[in-house]
């Protein structure tokens, strides 16, 4: 920070008047389906879950940006499929004057965040709409998240 100061280099920081403000928050998408109902219902319940989550933003204007994390979770009972859920949890967030490294950390990883308890209640919902144990999924670590897709991006790019 000093050295910044020193040599009057201010371009990765926010300035006074940076703005980040949710807007909407909304599905924008989703899908659950029981395959294999109601069959299913007469196993012992010990699914084997498989989560993946991936995020994608467009820009709607100058300053809005619609983020989409995409939500994918599966149940299976050995071979069988029990549930499977695809989320596309939105927003719309005005973010104003971040330089651009700044910018693409906050629509890569800070956006997806404040998606994610939306997405966990959805996902909660449909589960046990659906007939099955309540499921509540982990809180994520977006930070390493969104540090490990900038790694696997660099590592391709080295290609």
């Amino acid at each position: 920070m000093a050295e910044q100061a020193a040599t009057g280099n201010f371009t990765d920081q926010p300035t006074a008047s940076s703005q980040l403000s949710l807007q909407k928050v909304y599905v924008k998408d989703c899908s659950f389906e029981a395959p294999n109902s109601p069959g299913i219902f007469k196993s012992e319940w010990k699914p084997k879950i498989t989560l993946t989550l991936n995020s994608a933003a467009s820009k709607l204007d100058e300053d809005t940006h619609e983020v989409v994390l995409n939500v994918n979770v599966e149940a299976k009972m050995g071979e069988t499929t029990a549930f499977l859920i695809e989320l596309q949890q939105a927003g719309i967030f005005v973010l104003k004057d971040y330089p651009t490294e700044q910018l693409k950390a906050l629509i890569g990883n800070y956006c997806p965040s404040m998606l994610y308890p939306f997405a966990r209640q959805t996902i909660a919902n449909l589960v046990t709409g659906g007939g099955f144990p309540q499921l509540l999924l982990q809180p994520m670590n977006f930070d390493a998240l969104f540090l490990q897709a900038e790694a696997g991006q660099a590592l391709q790019g080295q290609r």
